[in-house]
């Protein structure tokens, strides 16, 4: 019968996560691959859940990226309009405070590219990812550039999953997973050097640097 399991083998190919309690897989899903260029990738079902408010469910057929904040105009893409523009990918590993992580190949759109469209206004330092779920962090500006991040909608040549942030993740190159926002709806530019988003406001490093402190 079509997606029909026997309930002790499919539990029995789960794990829990030792750290933080959440149940996750190890199973790749179907189309994932597995390997690139002779590197192993990890399974999208690995990451644990541990989202402020549960898996959020976007629909792409109503979803807007905003630009706002410091901006020479504001602007709201179309996920189509987000993905159809020239994509990079890059083999990056996700590291979680939690002490798991996973190697993925991500693919998305620079945000050198994203941020040419609304046009910078003045000099703003930070760029704010807010979520769906209402979760919001930040990252240097300069570092976004110089690290060349994306904002990937494709991991292991799959469109992202729900449960990894579909429509759009920000792949937070060399920080911890905390800066690794997902379901993003809206990128803020801004002068405040000292925001900080949720986790940062609990204690976590606003730096999330992976060589750094994990608390301030």
């Amino acid at each position: 019968m079509n997606g029909c399991v026997n309930k002790a083998d499919a539990d029995s190919k789960k794990k829990t996560d030792t750290v933080s309690g959440a149940t996750h897989s190890s199973e790749f899903l179907p189309g994932e691959w597995t390997n690139y260029n002779g590197v192993a990738l990890g399974p999208m079902s690995s990451f644990r859940e541990n989202s402020i408010k549960g898996v959020q469910y976007v629909d792409a057929s109503k979803y807007t990226l905003k630009f706002t904040g410091m901006v020479k105009s504001k602007l709201s893409l179309k996920y189509a309009e987000v993905t159809n523009l020239a994509a990079v990918r890059k083999l990056i590993t996700i590291y979680c405070v939690e002490g798991w992580s996973v190697t993925v190949l991500w693919q998305g759109v620079p945000m050198k590219t994203l941020l040419k469209m609304p046009g910078v206004s003045g000099s703003p330092k930070t760029v704010i990812f807010r979520a769906a779920d209402g979760y919001s962090t930040s990252l240097p500006l300069h570092e976004v550039l110089k690290k060349d991040m994306i904002l990937a909608y494709s991991a292991n040549g799959i469109p992202l999953p729900a449960k990894n942030g579909f429509p759009f993740i920000l792949v937070a190159e060399d920080k911890w997973g905390y800066k690794w926002a997902r379901w993003i709806t809206e990128i803020e530019l801004s002068a405040n050097t000292d925001y900080k988003g949720y986790w940062e406001q609990r204690g976590y490093n606003n730096d999330a640097s992976l060589s750094g402190p994990i608390f301030e």
